[in-house]
């Protein structure tokens, strides 16, 4: 994989984590980052801060595509 293309998926993993975290809330009200970083610790905090830079990114690349998706 060239470096490139792995910087172009870090922030699609990192948005289907987030997503996958929030199908488990609304499902079955079980928020898998608080189990394992802590409640609203510092750990848990960097990931949802994460998780939500890389929504952003991806928000960015998909305006910059002509709204297509990668």
């Amino acid at each position: 994989m060239k470096r490139k293309e792995r910087y172009d998926a870090l922030p699609i993993l990192l948005v289907i984590i987030g997503a996958l975290n929030w199908g488990l809330i609304g499902v079955f009200n079980f928020d898998l980052v608080a189990r394992l970083m802590g409640d609203m610790t510092v750990w848990s905090r960097i990931v949802y801060a994460l998780v939500g830079a890389g929504g952003l990114v991806s928000l960015v690349a998909m305006a910059a595509n002509d709204n297509s998706c990668f």
